[in-house]
């Protein structure tokens, strides 16, 4: 590791991690623990240990989070000095085997769900008339229609702008949002599309329009997905992203 490396506040075992390229180093450009140290923005930190590495976000996606990889034993011994540190409010995240071995190895720690996170260098080629919105108008009133549990809404930190697939009187049929991008990794989210404009390929022309939009800012694009949403799952797929199993826990 870089010799700029040095131990943070009472974690002594443990060196921190200062930069976003000392991130990538330490993490072998993973792009989930790239994705998770947001360019080092504001209240973001992050440590390693051997080749245990930890990145606490506050308020990523809507949760203050704990990004987490490496062997299981050295994860877990780092997981609990940075949670001593930050706070049992940031809940653990990373490749679901290595979060189901944490839960049993860390005090206090529970597993709570799996999900996927997928990600993709490529560029879709993708017929399409979605484009940016010059504002968010209409998004709201979609959400709550077709996606209410949706962790993007307008207003909320980190999300930055929504694209749509329009009708030919200007409402909003599909839309995606750029939110919670980093430098290294933009980020898609908030997908939703009106009920009655389902089954003709909006959504794939939309998110297609958005990853394309965000691999040629940041040069990778992901997102999260339920695991057991196949047709979303299969929609990414089709636009070259490959499919990862996380995990979550809580203290």
């Amino acid at each position: 590791m870089e010799p700029s490396y040095i131990a943070y506040g009472t974690l002594s075992c443990v060196r921190n991690i200062p930069t976003s390229a000392d991130l990538i180093r330490a993490s072998a450009g993973d792009p989930l623990i790239v994705w998770a140290g947001q360019g080092f923005s504001e209240g973001v930190r992050a440590w390693y240990d051997g080749d245990a590495v930890a990145v606490a976000a506050p308020d990523l996606s809507k949760r203050d989070r704990l990004a987490v990889a490496g062997p299981a034993d050295a994860v877990a011994r780092l997981t609990s000095k940075v949670v001593a540190e930050v706070g049992p409010t940031y809940r653990p995240f990373g490749d679901e085997q290595l979060l189901r071995e944490l839960a049993d190895r860390v005090p206090g720690m529970e597993f709570s769900a799996s999900f996927g996170w997928m990600d993709t260098a490529e560029m879709p080629v993708v017929t399409t008339t979605a484009a940016w919105l010059d504002g968010d108008d209409g998004v709201e009133e979609l959400l709550t229609e077709a996606s209410p549990s949706s962790y993007a809404w307008p207003g909320r930190g980190g999300v930055r702008r929504w694209a749509a697939v329009t009708g030919d009187g200007g409402e909003l049929l599909s839309i995606a949002a750029d939110a919670w991008s980093a430098p290294e990794v933009g980020f898609l989210a908030g997908v939703a599309t009106r009920s009655v404009a389902r089954g003709k390929g909006l959504s794939r022309q939309v998110c297609g329009f958005v990853t394309a939009e965000l691999v040629k800012r940041h040069g990778r694009a992901a997102l999260m997905v339920d695991g057991d949403n196949a047709a979303a799952i299969a929609v990414y797929r089709r636009l070259g992203y490959t499919y990862r199993r996380l995990a979550a826990a809580h203290f």
